[in-house]
């Protein structure tokens, strides 16, 4: 299922996201280090690295969640510091996100999550409203049932997908994925892997995937990122990240689980 457009270098591609001597820290922890990464427009960029090193503080920091202590950010061309509040909400109109835990709201069905950025930023009617709900929990490969249920009422596949559905809500151009697959059976993580490829492929999307899954790194990313010390250690297509020579990338990829991992898919 590996995607066809994959190169080894991005050309020209068009710059979506372009960040640059990013300084994000806690008290006196520094966690990212002068890090620069730019992400092109149209690949599934997989974004790795030790546990606890920071994958998803940039995923927040580029959204705006958490304070940067210097450095830009870029977005669609734009210094996100220096929009206006109402571009920058233009600017977060663009983008989607599916968080690791799911973050729907608990008391909310799941058409009623999925809904909550559309009544934020469009004046729709209920009607028209419950039609594009539908139409997303759909995108999504849930059922049409699943629509009244509620968080604690779904599996973990089907939070992950209905957190996918809100993500979709407002036909991002960019989406942001936290660990999609933590949590799920291989099989679960295979299907959702493949979810995501399709969904790439047919909206055109710019896929941002902080993950740890071996097997989405090898099946839907176009590019891998790796994160160590607070900066990139190294970036490229599968065959550039398996011929690095920094000691974390190659334990990780031709360690024990990467072997089992390569194993299982042939």
């Amino acid at each position: 299922m590996k995607n066809d457009h994959q190169t080894d270098e991005p050309g020209d591609q068009e710059v979506v996201i372009r960040v640059r001597d990013l300084e994000v820290g806690f008290g006196e922890r520094l966690v990212m280090k002068k890090l620069d990464l730019d992400v092109y427009r149209g690949e599934i960029l997989g974004f790795v690295g030790p546990s606890g090193q920071g994958k998803s503080v940039l995923t927040r920091a580029v959204l705006g969640l958490i304070p940067k202590r210097s450095g830009t950010i870029e977005v669609f061309g734009q210094d996100v510091d220096k929009l206006s509040t109402e571009r920058r909400r233009g600017i977060e109109q663009r983008w989607g996100v599916l968080f690791q835990q799911g973050a729907l709201f608990s008391a909310l069905t799941v058409r009623q999550n999925v809904q909550v950025p559309m009544r934020e930023y469009l004046k729709l009617s209920d009607r028209l409203l419950d039609e594009l709900a539908m139409l997303k929990i759909e995108m999504v490969g849930l059922k049409p049932d699943a629509a009244d249920k509620l968080p604690s009422e779904l599996s973990g596949g089907m939070i992950k997908r209905a957190s996918l559905a809100r993500a979709l809500s407002l036909d991002p151009e960019i989406l942001f994925l936290d660990e999609p697959t933590s949590g799920l059976d291989p099989i679960g993580a295979g299907e959702f892997d493949e979810l995501i490829a399709t969904l790439q492929r047919t909206l055109g999307l710019t896929v941002f995937m902080v993950t740890h899954d071996l097997d989405s790194l090898y099946t839907v990313c176009n590019r891998i990122a790796a994160l160590g010390d607070g900066r990139i250690i190294a970036q490229g297509p599968m065959d550039r990240m398996l011929a690095s020579d920094d000691p974390w990338v190659r334990s990780y990829f031709h360690g024990k689980r990467a072997r089992a991992a390569t194993a299982a898919r042939h």
